[in-house]
């Protein structure tokens, strides 16, 4: 039996590799990074006070605290644009992990309670500990998206017939509105409502250095660790069965994919608030244009996640100047209509 499913899994092994496109994959990457490179001194560039490109550059490469438009560029944009791109990074991964573990096309941190449990123990933070350290805040963070995730699947693998696709959304679902109003309670109840407002709707506005600074270690090594799981999350894509044919650990597998995503989403959460549909969006195009090999899927949606959210971050500042729209308002705008039209195909290309 093993050793008919370790032949069926090589020619699926086979197969996918035929089907993947690795010209396509380095022409995406080479165009995203152009494309970042592009948004990020747009984005620096463009605000209350309109700075040229020049000047972004200069201020980059020869910054001279002296001038004011140097200190708004390193104190203010810079912080701002990358952690825009940090957590645009962050989604787009998390959500190719688990699209590629759970077989799952509609699986998003956001649809699944991840963002939604990090967000509420991050209010009874705000209401219970008002002033802890950031680096605590990061960690209930991480707490609390995998609170939210382990309620779903509990929820989910409750009904009959097992932990479905659309079974798993709607857990999610249930789960995120029941986090969410929970948040929402708390933060009325201990008056913390308007310090979580534009948190919850989702924006940088407030990103700081030492944010990037708490951020950056742990979001480097879970990156890292994505890009060494990825070969095994493609073999995981082909059905657990297959998998474990081909001598793939699969417990493994799921757990150390889990604890990325966990990292992904929660530091995200911590810095944007709860922001959905990136890690939706962003994979499901990338498994269009290179195929469904995930050391390139997870590649370009680290690169493509980034850049969606800075772009977003600029428009949102462009709509109604001075006023912000929050960035997770523009990104639903997309997601939602996205979400319905693989609703309705019911995930057939996974």
């Amino acid at each position: 039996m093993t050793t008919s499913t370790g032949v069926g899994g090589l020619r699926d092994l086979d197969e996918l590799q035929k089907q993947s496109h690795p010209v396509r994959g380095v022409v995406t990457l080479i165009v995203g990074i152009i494309g970042f490179i592009l948004a990020i001194g747009l984005s620096i560039s463009f605000g209350a006070a309109d700075i040229s490109l020049r000047t972004v550059w200069t201020a980059i490469t020869h910054f001279s605290p002296d001038l004011t438009t140097h200190q708004i560029i390193y104190d203010i944009r810079l912080p701002r644009v990358l952690g825009a791109a940090l957590v645009g990074a962050c989604f787009a991964v998390a959500g190719a992990i688990m699209q590629g573990m759970t077989r799952n096309p509609l699986a998003d941190s956001g649809l699944l309670g991840l963002n939604s449990g990090a967000a509420f123990m991050l209010a009874i933070c705000f209401a219970f500990f008002p002033g802890l350290p950031y680096m605590y805040v990061i960690l209930w963070s991480f707490v609390g998206a995998g609170l939210g995730v382990a309620i779903v699947y509990g929820v989910g693998s409750l009904s009959k017939g097992g932990l479905t696709p659309m079974r798993l959304v709607l857990a999610g679902a249930a789960v995120s509105a029941l986090l969410g109003a929970l948040g929402e309670g708390v933060a009325l109840y201990y008056h913390i409502g308007q310090d979580l407002a534009f948190w919850y709707a989702g924006g940088v506005s407030g990103t700081k250095w030492y944010h990037l600074q708490i951020l950056s270690p742990w979001i480097l090594a879970a990156m890292i660790g994505a890009l060494i799981l990825s070969r095994s999350i493609t073999l995981l894509s082909l059905g657990e069965e297959i998998a474990v044919g081909l001598g793939q650990r699969t417990n493994v597998v799921k757990i150390w994919g889990m604890v990325i995503v966990l990292v992904l989403a929660g530091a995200a959460v911590s810095v944007v608030g709860a922001v959905g549909f990136v890690g939706l969006i962003v994979p499901h195009f990338m498994r269009y244009i290179v195929g469904h090999d995930y050391r390139w899927i997870i590649s370009c949606s680290l690169v493509y996640g980034a850049l969606l959210v800075v772009l977003a971050d600029l428009v949102a500042r462009m709509i109604n100047p001075p006023y912000e729209t929050p960035i997770g308002a523009l990104i639903a705008f997309i997601g939602v209509p996205f979400f319905l039209y693989l609703a309705r195909k019911g995930g057939k290309e996974l």
